[in-house]
């Protein structure tokens, strides 16, 4: 580990004096690069800056400690090697997984697709909420949200949304929300006072970037453009500006009709659609890597039930970590953070533990 340590050491100190070389700024992709590169391993580079201060200090303390003879001073001097040896070991963890292999679509926005399963029209409602809730906690990162298409219902609820959160590391926080949502509380609708349980399922993509080659030939395509049906501005229903696209291999049908123009729509559609065909290309890549996915939280089947939210005892329950917490309408608003730094410190020691076996 320390020789790699040492050796990214290396390269960010080649990284800073690439960076203060006059051609580097005329080259605004290799700029982008370096930059990318430096903020990667700035972390990694000041946390072992700090294990080898730490280390320094033990050193010194433990010179003075041979040479020193007054009581008081020789308790000042252990008690400081005490903590700087403490801190070696906080250190060397933080450093084991900040050395971990990183998710190369961990900095990437998603596009998130929330549909309403079991249930019928609660389920549509807890759809909504679970949107809502996705929204909040989107604005507290300070993240944009923008909606691709909402399918609602009369009463308030979604058959089906799918929308993108833009925003740095948007993907390595978002991840760990695919799979099924589980509610359990008494629909208002129910008059005998009865408990029914509903479910939603979330799917968390990566937005596609240049850099990954997903070709959609225009003979596997077939596009529809139709006037926009629902609630919305002045364009809707009066101008052909929602867009449907076709793609013939996979079945796959993604439809936008939020923007006015239909162009934008045109352009989050086939944003969605290479997004669903990267995560199928993913799914199988992991289908392929079965003990990869089982060692980690949040890549795993989207038919897994990841969470229940029972409303009578204001619970929400993370099944893949054991986590339940009761802080029910908190959560509803946004508060997600506690669930997914949870799933997160969950994936890291699933992954230690697995480097540790290699």
């Amino acid at each position: 580990m320390f020789d790699k340590l040492e050796d990214l050491l290396i390269r960010f100190e080649e990284i800073l004096s690439e960076l203060n070389e006059p051609t580097v700024a005329n080259d605004q992709q290799r700029f982008r690069k370096l930059m990318k590169e430096q903020s990667d391993l700035t972390p990694i580079v000041e946390a072992y800056k700090e294990y080898k201060k730490a280390g320094q200090d033990v050193e010194d303390s433990l010179a003075m400690l041979e040479e020193e003879s007054d009581d008081e001073m020789r308790e000042m001097l252990k008690e400081e090697l005490n903590v700087a040896k403490k801190r070696i070991e906080e250190l060397e963890q933080e450093l084991k997984i900040l050395l971990l292999p990183k998710d190369p679509n961990d900095d990437k926005n998603v596009i998130i697709e929330i549909r309403a399963g079991a249930g019928g029209d609660e389920a549509a409602l807890f759809a909504a909420e679970i949107y809502r809730m996705y929204v909040h906690y989107a604005e507290g990162q300070r993240w944009r949200v923008e909606t691709m298409n909402v399918d609602e219902i009369g009463i308030g609820g979604m058959k089906e949304v799918q929308f993108t959160i833009i925003g740095q590391g948007a993907y390595s926080k978002m991840k760990y929300e695919s799979g099924v949502h589980r509610v359990q509380r008494v629909p208002e609708t129910e008059s005998g006072g009865r408990i029914h349980t509903s479910t939603i399922s979330v799917a968390v993509m990566p937005e596609v970037d240049d850099d990954i080659d997903i070709v959609i030939e225009d003979k596997d395509i077939r596009i529809d453009v139709m006037r926009a049906s629902g609630n919305g501005g002045q364009c809707v229903n009066t101008t052909d500006s929602a867009v449907r696209l076709t793609h013939y291999p996979t079945g796959i049908v993604v439809y936008s009709q939020t923007e006015k123009s239909q162009l934008q729509n045109k352009a989050k559609a086939f944003a969605l659609l290479k997004a669903k065909l990267y995560d199928i290309e993913q799914q199988q890549r992991h289908d392929a890597e079965a003990e990869m996915r089982r060692s980690q939280i949040g890549t795993g089947d989207r038919s897994e039930k990841i969470r229940t939210y029972n409303f009578p005892q204001g619970r929400v329950t993370d099944h893949r970590i054991g986590l339940t917490l009761y802080k029910l309408d908190k959560i509803m608003n946004g508060d997600i953070q506690e669930i997914i730094d949870a799933c997160i410190a969950a994936d890291q020691a699933a992954k230690l533990v697995k480097m540790n076996e290699n």
